[in-house]
């Protein structure tokens, strides 16, 4: 049977259109997975990934995936409207909204069920203000004492390098380089390779450990970049059934070698992009399903802690699945009363686009 070549269309209008909202949720759902095996006793090794690839959990994959997914869109809706202010007004719209009650709720309602008396006349009002101002897990009194990984929300760290990715691409985009593909590709290129000179190894003896993790940005930046990079040539990408197989195989052999977030980026990279304008025709039912996933993703942490506070016999697949009913229903109610009405402020008359809805 021969195998015809497909091109990357520029993404339609519609969310609808493509497979970008189902990825978001499957990512969002992934977090969950990794990170409630880890809560009920410090020991990720349960969790199927990390015992696949010796220690790459999902909750790092979604992360990366996440961060990938975004590169592309938002890089798409800045060539929508290439100008400063509308594109931070978008991008605050966006993520802030949902951010902000997230973080209200988790300090003044999961942080009381989680905390002795006397919890509120321990709020120390300047740093929540600030961990708040920045995007940042908030700063509250100590919570699930005696727990492992006792936050509020774990899950709320990466919001705020999702926004410093949104400032770099900003501040590319004011230098003019967004439109000068070549020294873009350069530019970018330079951050992929750092990225995986770290990730080999070969930076370690200038403080840079195998993972990046003493320097995130840094892991964020080349998942973003691949992204743009993506969308910068997505006119000329061609999409195969037998190279969506060949990177799976990249991918599933760099992570048996330890190498599982490189090999993420080389070959995921081209898988995530092929589900998302080529999945199969199964999937285009799922397209109508309301953007819960940036919901999903804030609330699976505080719904998880909760349920193993009040409920710590649970078992690991029984905690999953109902940290993520809690989640969905969250995130249904979120983007229903705070992120569907701030998105319609970005453009009232238009169709909401995946770029539109896209998030860390």
């Amino acid at each position: 049977m021969q195998h015809t070549t497909m091109p990357a269309p520029a993404l339609p209008e519609s969310r609808q259109a493509n497979n970008f909202n189902l990825i978001r949720l499957a990512l969002a759902l992934l977090v969950i997975v990794s990170h409630t095996p880890e809560m009920m006793d410090g020991n990720r090794s349960r969790e199927l990934l990390s015992m696949l690839s010796g220690g790459f959990s999902f909750g790092e994959f979604a992360v990366d995936g996440f961060f990938l997914l975004s590169g592309f869109l938002i890089l798409q809706s800045w060539d929508s409207q290439p100008s400063a202010v509308p594109y931070l007004r978008k991008r605050l719209l966006r993520i802030v909204p949902g951010y902000l009650l997230a973080a209200l709720l988790c300090v003044f309602v999961v942080g009381p069920l989680a905390a002795p008396a006397g919890y509120f006349g321990a709020i120390w009002p300047r740093g929540l203000g600030w961990s708040v101002l920045t995007l940042d897990i908030p700063a509250t009194p100590a919570v699930f004492a005696g727990t492992h990984y006792a936050s509020v929300n774990g899950a709320m760290w990466t919001i705020r390098y999702e926004f410093l990715c949104y400032l770099v691409l900003l501040a590319l985009g004011l230098a003019g380089l967004l439109r000068r593909r070549a020294l873009m590709a350069a530019l970018l290129a330079a951050v992929l390779l750092l990225y995986a000179a770290a990730a080999c190894g070969a930076l370690r003896p200038l403080g840079l450990d195998a993972d990046c993790r003493q320097f995130p940005m840094l892991r964020f930046l080349a998942f973003f970049g691949a992204g743009m990079l993506y969308c910068r040539w997505r006119a000329q990408l061609r999409f195969r059934p037998h190279w969506a197989a060949l990177a799976a195989a990249v991918l599933a052999f760099g992570a048996w070698l330890g190498l599982a977030e490189l090999s993420l980026l080389v070959g995921g990279s081209y898988l995530f992009f092929y589900l998302a304008f080529h999945g199969p025709s199964w999937l285009a039912p799922w397209r109508r399903l309301p953007d819960i996933s940036y919901g999903v993703y804030l609330y699976g942490w505080p719904a998880g802690k909760l349920l193993l506070w009040y409920v710590p016999d649970l078992g690991q697949f029984t905690a999953t699945a109902l940290a993520m009913a809690l989640a969905c229903m969250c995130g249904l109610c979120s983007w229903h009363l705070v992120e569907k009405p701030a998105l319609r402020l970005k453009t009232p008359r238009r169709p909401l686009s995946a770029a539109d809805t896209s998030f860390a």
